[in-house]
């Protein structure tokens, strides 16, 4: 089971540390958590919400991105998958996993948890970034944070409590017919759901995601989200899964291939006020570097084939490409 630490930068010792499935004294939650949805709400959930023990090695890794809302003093960040993939082997929600929390950065007290993914069916990690804005919502300013997710939702959410104030697809989705906002759960696709000895078919998208761990850049002068992601669809088949420390504990079969229309990557530009889609580019394989804006208009990525190009951030046209000795996964940066 996974877990965020807090060390004293002077002498490195141990500040705090939350667990992400256990004992709420584990995962530090107490009379300051205030989940927004019912589903989050309740004592000990990190471990009813699993078979018996079965928390003990339930996953939920942090490896993606903190950020940091100095005003309201929250840190955000985001937990994996629970494990094993075979989602037959871990009735239940499987809290605290596939979801984000929101934590006093001085004491690690969890406020609030959303989970985007619950009982994950297709290793939906949600370990991706965390773009804090505020902008207009339904006419009213809102201090929201926008997460591309890896379940094929853009979510906006208030930053303040947890709630959904928006889910959009950005692709192509089968695995799910979208999301309740007023009960903040994921409608599961029940045709697409893995099952033991079965190949279940065209599930879209695939275990990486619309968007993987790839950060998206934001641009205060566009106002416009800038999102590398995948176009991947999978067969998966669920086996059983034992858990052995220090091997994998999967328990899937699982074969992958392009998305409709052939490609495997997009590069895309996303309003999020509009919550639509403004422009983007196909690419042949996942867009699996970060991207970059600047003040200049121009937004920076790129590709597994090597080329790293620069676009025009307001309607995407390729400005200039240069080939790389290799295929790019790695951040831009500018300075």
């Amino acid at each position: 089971r996974s877990w965020l630490t807090a060390l004293n930068a002077t002498d490195g010792k141990v500040v705090w540390r939350a667990y992400h499935t256990g004992p709420d004294a584990d995962v530090l939650i107490g009379a300051n958590f205030r989940p927004y949805y019912a589903q989050d709400q309740g004592k000990e959930l990190g471990v009813t919400s699993w078979p018996s023990e079965a928390w003990k090695i339930g996953g939920g890794t942090t490896w993606g991105w903190i950020s940091y809302d100095p005003e309201l003093n929250l840190i955000f960040y985001g937990t994996g998958n629970p494990g094993p993939w075979n989602p037959d082997q871990r009735p239940g929600d499987n809290k605290w996993t596939c979801g984000i929390f929101a934590r006093d950065p001085d004491t690690g007290d969890a406020r609030w948890f959303y989970q985007f993914s619950p009982h994950d069916l297709h290793d939906y990690d949600a370990v991706n970034e965390q773009i804090l804005m505020d902008i207009p919502v339904n006419g009213q300013m809102r201090k929201v944070l926008v997460r591309p997710e890896r379940n094929g939702h853009v979510y906006v959410m208030d930053r303040t409590n947890g709630q959904v104030l928006s889910a959009n697809p950005f692709g192509y989705i089968t695995s799910s017919k979208g999301v309740d906002l007023s009960s903040g759960r994921i409608i599961y696709a029940e045709e697409k759901k893995p099952e033991v000895g079965k190949v279940v078919r065209e599930i879209c998208p695939a275990s990486p995601g619309m968007k993987d761990w790839q950060p998206s850049a934001f641009s205060p002068r566009t106002g416009l989200i800038y999102i590398p992601h995948q176009n991947l669809c999978m067969d998966f088949e669920g086996l059983e899964a034992n858990y052995i420390a220090g091997t994998p504990y999967v328990g899937a079969n699982v074969r992958m291939y392009a998305g409709p229309g052939g490609h495997r990557g997009v590069f895309m530009a996303w309003d999020p006020v509009k919550n639509e889609r403004v422009w983007s580019i196909n690419e042949n394989f996942p867009v699996w570097s970060g991207a970059l804006v600047t003040a200049g208009d121009v937004v920076f990525y790129g590709t597994m084939d090597g080329w790293f190009k620069a676009v025009d951030a307001r309607n995407g046209t390729v400005l200039w490409q240069f080939k790389c000795g290799s295929g790019i996964i790695g951040q831009p940066v500018s300075y």
